[in-house]
């Protein structure tokens, strides 16, 4: 798959997604990246730690967050991309499920649609990704979380995703799945998401696992600050690879990078060149 310049191997290669919340409110970094000059100082330093590509967000979606209007989202998020791209050509993702921010967004620069509600929501998303040609990251949610049983019952779900986006004409090499960890899933269903992640990648589409500091790894490890929840990041991040995940959608860049590349290289047994012989 190619986005902007870069071309994507997601079959054989796996990739890190750096998030950058332009909020106030995001549940670990709220306001940690909410001036223009902020946020494009966080994206020079994951470019520097090797991202390859860059999740921006104007609203955060955490439990119990408020809504904002299309027009309060983008203030925070077109100034971003636009200084970023005076820069860089690194692939931007935009995460909103409006269809008139992604409009915005994808005409401003950016280049993969990250719709959180995976067409469900918006009914002008699809159109508008469509409109672009961009990639669609499609994530599963729902507004109701029930489930008869959870491991088809959460694969019958994305599948309607899926449909909508081959009955808007958005083709299969534009379809990365998500199985939204943290969105309609109570604890246990989060690690199940998880478990069962090789259904999505059976599906034959690319698989993003974002997990980063979320609640389900304090709830799993204890650790009560968001901050504080890297080293449970990385285990799924090594947990998602061995499934066949190929994004990892993360705050921490760096430390997941060279976890992502030790665990491939244990998979491959040893791709890389090296003047190791021991």
């Amino acid at each position: 798959m190619k986005i902007r310049n870069t071309e994507f191997d997601f079959e054989n290669e796996k990739y890190i997604m750096g998030i950058l919340n332009v909020t106030p409110d995001s549940f670990s970094d709220g306001g940690h990246f909410d001036t223009v000059e902020k946020a494009v100082s966080h994206a020079r330093q994951m470019i520097e730690e090797g991202v390859d590509i860059i999740d921006i967000g104007g609203e955060s979606t955490r439990p119990g967050h408020t809504p904002l209007s299309s027009k309060e989202e983008m203030d925070r998020v077109l100034p971003v991309i636009e200084k970023i791209r005076e820069f860089s050509d690194i692939p931007i993702s935009i995460d909103t499920y409006k269809a008139e921010s992604m409009d915005l967004a994808l005409s401003a620069g950016a280049d993969i649609a990250n719709d959180i509600w995976g067409f469900k929501k918006d009914p002008d998303m699809k159109d508008v990704v469509k409109k672009h040609d961009s990639p669609v990251i499609l994530m599963h949610n729902k507004e109701v979380a029930e489930y008869k049983d959870f491991k088809i019952n959460y694969v019958e779900d994305i599948k309607e995703s899926i449909k909508l986006a081959k009955e808007a004409g958005i083709g299969d090499d534009k379809i990365i799945l998500d199985p939204g960890v943290g969105f309609a899933k109570n604890y246990k269903r989060d690690l199940q998401a998880i478990k069962y992640l090789d259904s999505y990648v059976k599906l034959g589409y690319p698989v993003l696992l974002a997990t980063s500091r979320k609640r389900f790894i304090g709830a799993a490890t204890g650790v009560d600050n968001p901050l504080d929840r890297l080293a449970g990041t990385i285990a799924t991040t090594v947990y998602g690879a061995t499934l066949g995940a190929s994004i990892f959608r993360v705050h921490d860049v760096k430390a997941n990078k060279e976890a992502l590349a030790m665990t491939t290289e244990i998979m491959a047994e040893g791709k890389k060149k090296s003047s190791y012989n021991g």
